[in-house]
């Protein structure tokens, strides 16, 4: 009894553990400029993403943005398949510990992409380090 509720325990805590640090970094809010119709006017648009320095960020990184798409296959017992897809970067003008605000830098569309329902970052993407 006292070995099983030992290995109940242990398995608890690694579990726990993998929920501390398996955490998505997204995009959780958009902040932009109203159009006021100008010719030549140039609309600010600021992305907030719950990573920050503690993370690594300083102003300048660049981020690699993603999307998920989903979809269902009817010829294989009707699985879903998910397909993490990148979007664009953002480019951080101010971190701090856990927190940034970003920038567009590029946006992944042409002929080459994917077909996406909304052509632009929003609310939910994942971002994460451009490594190269």
């Amino acid at each position: 009894m006292k070995t099983s509720c030992k290995t109940f325990m242990t398995l608890l805590l690694v579990l726990t553990s993998f929920q501390l640090f398996a955490e998505d970094h997204v995009i959780y809010a958009i902040d932009q400029d109203i159009p006021m119709g100008y010719e030549n006017e140039i609309i600010k648009k600021n992305f907030y993403v719950n990573m920050g320095s503690n993370q690594g960020l300083k102003e300048g990184t660049v981020l690699e943005v993603h999307r998920t798409v989903s979809n269902l296959n009817p010829y294989n017992n009707k699985s879903r398949i998910n397909y993490s897809v990148k979007i664009g970067e953002i480019e951080v003008l101010h971190v701090q510990e856990n927190a940034a605000i970003t920038q567009l830098k590029d946006l992944a569309v042409g002929k080459n992409t994917p077909l996406f329902e909304i052509n632009n970052l929003m609310i939910g993407d994942k971002v994460s380090v451009n490594v190269n």
